[in-house]
């Protein structure tokens, strides 16, 4: 179901330069709680979800949102990604399937193929905008619940498993030159909820873990540059990726990752966690990032 604010509670979009630190405020509301910003290719717009709706809003600010037409899917979620063309939007909708979405309007397509007790959660698009990354929720026989990382062309045919197993995963995105595929995982952890961030080739081989710290880290962004990442950090102890939380948005750079390095730094800190950047949040630039923040009146 679609999330709403609380009493006195209200949503803020922002942009932020990850250089200088300048933040600008794109858009409020406190009627309407908006969620996972993208940015187009050609820096015009943020696409968002919001009311299980899809919006965008010129990347400018201080304009109205313009709805996405949907047509007759069923609500959306946050886990939405804009094609590198701009010309499509896949979508993640509540019935558990994945939807290409025509920006200015047109024949909407399902993506998704059709699994016993499976709902696709979309995250990232290739840059040739050929495949689509997501997490595939498995509910089995036994009760047991499994997130793996799967791949599916965006233009709709079989689904690609990469990994199998039964740790927590989520998250999963393409690297800018397209042979990284990265995400979050408990995998190397015996605490439960104790996600960081990894990384493997898109066959699934390789995994590598980024980061090694004592928060719950989630939602690797990858710069169109292939330079930085940004991801949201929740505090130590956090189960999953709970909303109304105090979260930082961290930077990695990814040179220090080459080097066996781990170090970060810390943008902003927001109100939120779920919602304030669960999918691709750069600019083509490279230079900025959008989120989500849920301030009190």
């Amino acid at each position: 179901m679609p999330r709403d604010l609380h009493p006195g509670q209200r949503s803020e979009l922002y942009t932020l330069d990850v250089d200088s630190g300048q933040r600008e405020l794109i858009a409020t509301s406190a009627e309407l709680l908006f969620e996972a910003p993208n940015w187009t290719s050609d820096g015009e717009w943020l696409v968002i979800n919001g009311g299980g709706k899809l919006y965008r809003v010129a990347a400018a600010g201080h304009d109205d949102l313009v709805p996405i037409d949907l047509g007759d899917i069923p609500a959306i979620n946050n886990d939405h990604v804009v094609s590198p063309d701009a010309r499509t939007v896949y979508v993640s909708s509540e019935d558990g399937h994945i939807y290409a979405v025509p920006v200015e309007g047109g024949s909407i397509r399902r993506v998704s193929n059709d699994h016993d007790a499976f709902t696709y959660y979309l995250h990232g698009v290739s840059p040739d905008g050929d495949t689509l990354a997501y997490i595939g929720m498995q509910r089995h026989v036994d009760g047991l619940v499994t997130t793996n990382v799967f791949t599916i062309p965006s233009a709709g045919g079989a689904d690609v498993q990469l990994t199998d197993d039964e740790f927590a995963d989520d998250g999963s995105e393409f690297g800018p030159d397209g042979k990284w595929i990265y995400f979050n995982s408990e995998r190397a952890s015996s605490t439960p909820g104790h996600a960081q961030l990894f990384r493997m080739r898109t066959d699934g081989s390789g995994t590598e873990q980024l980061t090694f710290d004592e928060r719950v880290n989630w939602f690797p962004h990858v710069s169109p540059v292939g330079d930085r990442i940004a991801y949201v950090s929740f505090p130590p102890g956090t189960l999953g990726h709970p909303a109304d939380v105090e979260v930082i948005v961290r930077l990695l750079e990814v040179a220090d990752v080459a080097k066996g390095a781990s170090t970060h730094r810390d943008l902003v800190t927001a109100f939120g966690g779920q919602g304030t950047m669960n999918v691709p949040s750069w600019d083509a630039t490279g230079r900025r990032i959008a989120f989500v923040n849920y301030a009190a009146e």
